[in-house]
């Protein structure tokens, strides 16, 4: 089963580690691509503390990035915060 919000995050933090020019940032997106891209195929959903770690990481590289990256990870982030808005528990 497809988490579509997490695909979706997933395809706009590739545009943004395209765009941005810091090496560290990139592979953070990166990371942050496989993540994403794991998860939304996996069998089980990630549970809000994973999904926490990766809203966390997302601000982190809002502030960091330049002002067109950030709007596309904050983007992503939306995605991200909708999909957990439907994760049972917390």
């Amino acid at each position: 089963m497809t988490r579509e919000e997490l695909a979706r995050a997933s395809q706009l933090l590739v545009s943004a580690a395209e765009s941005t020019t810091d090496g560290d940032d990139s592979e953070r997106l990166s990371d942050l691509v496989d993540q994403l891209d794991r998860l939304s195929e996996a069998d089980e959903g990630p549970d809000h503390g994973r999904l926490a770690r990766i809203e966390n990481a997302l601000r982190e590289l809002e502030e960091s990035t330049g002002e067109e990256t950030a709007i596309v990870i904050e983007d992503a982030h939306e995605h991200v915060k909708e999909y957990r808005s439907d994760v049972s528990g917390v």
